[in-house]
């Protein structure tokens, strides 16, 4: 691979980071003022409220940026940069289509896997540093619910990769077969409630508990440094809808794949964010006990009957 090569897949990945989280971003304006009646998303700007993602930039630029008189300022300042910088890495290695993704790895199931687990050291830091009871309080919740989420996530990635035979994400769609929707199923429905516990969104947001806790870590943040936290929801949502695309409903399988399975794989991945939007929509927050019980007596034996099943089936036709 040719440097001039690397570089144009490294900017198609940037612009792809810079774009995707804001169209996720103006996607739950829309959807959730659709389900929630809310007019000002639906008319800020003139036609259907187009100018509501750009009034928000304006508002965070405007935004004075404030650092706590007795926080750790250098780790204050960086713990956005440490929560959103992640998911761009781990978007560089989900394949659209095939020869299409920025890094090409033998295991990339794996380093995907891995590397969005490093964002939660950001929001550790937030909290840490905020010198702020209810940030730390956040942060430590973040943490435990990670842990928890953590692991049915890789149960229900390592059914996948044992049913393909591969750890490679472009080798996993490359042996996906349309009736592992049903057969993978109850490991896709484990891998989307993880991605949006991991994720802390709705219902699983006890870490930014507004009513309990303020907005947890990331409580005494102002300005573009709070944009970014949102901005790397919004980015963990794009990896983790990619992500589910390509494990769980075929990538870039499906009508004309050769001209058009970048187009499927895009568009797989927008509807599986528009259910991640509907369910912050949709369910009330989770108590903590509640998080715990759900991730320890329900996921993690889904996920690990998933994988008996995967084995089995494999071990009978062997394949």
């Amino acid at each position: 691979m040719t440097a001039l090569e690397v570089t144009l897949r490294a900017v198609a990945v940037l612009a792809a980071f810079l774009v995707l989280p804001l169209l996720v971003g103006q996607t739950e304006h829309k959807v959730m003022a659709h389900m929630q009646g809310r007019l000002g998303p639906m008319y800020a700007g003139g036609f259907h409220g187009w100018a509501q993602l750009v009034a928000d930039g304006v508002k965070f630029v405007q935004k004075e940026d404030l650092t706590p008189a007795a926080a750790d300022k250098r780790v204050f300042r960086f713990a956005p940069a440490i929560a959103l910088v992640p998911y761009l890495v781990a978007l560089s290695a989900i394949p659209i289509h095939p020869g299409v993704q920025a890094a090409t790895l033998p295991a990339s199931a794996v380093f995907v896997l891995a590397i969005i687990g490093v964002g939660i050291i950001g929001t550790l830091m937030a909290g840490w540093a905020s010198a702020n009871k209810y940030a730390l309080l956040g942060a430590m919740r973040a943490a435990a619910q990670l842990l928890s989420y953590e692991l049915p996530m890789v149960l229900a990635v390592s059914s996948v990769c044992l049913a393909a035979g591969s750890l490679s994400l472009a080798g996993i769609v490359t042996q996906w077969h349309w009736w592992w929707l049903a057969w993978q199923a109850p490991g896709a429905v484990v891998f989307l409630t993880a991605a949006v516990a991991e994720l802390q969104r709705p219902p699983f947001d006890m870490p930014v508990a507004d009513s309990e806790i303020v907005f947890g870590a990331y409580t005494e943040y102002t300005g573009l440094r709070f944009a970014f936290f949102l901005l790397s929801e919004y980015a963990g949502i794009v990896v983790m809808s990619f992500l589910f695309a390509v494990l769980f409903l075929g990538g870039w399988h499906g009508p004309y794949a050769g001209a058009l399975g970048w187009l499927w794989t895009v568009a797989k991945a927008f509807a599986i964010a528009i259910v991640i939007i509907w369910l912050r929509v949709a369910w009330p927050r989770l108590r903590e006990d509640q998080l715990q019980r759900l991730a320890w007596l329900v996921l993690v034996p889904l996920a690990l009957g998933q994988l008996l099943l995967t084995g089995a089936v494999i071990a009978v036709t062997g394949s």
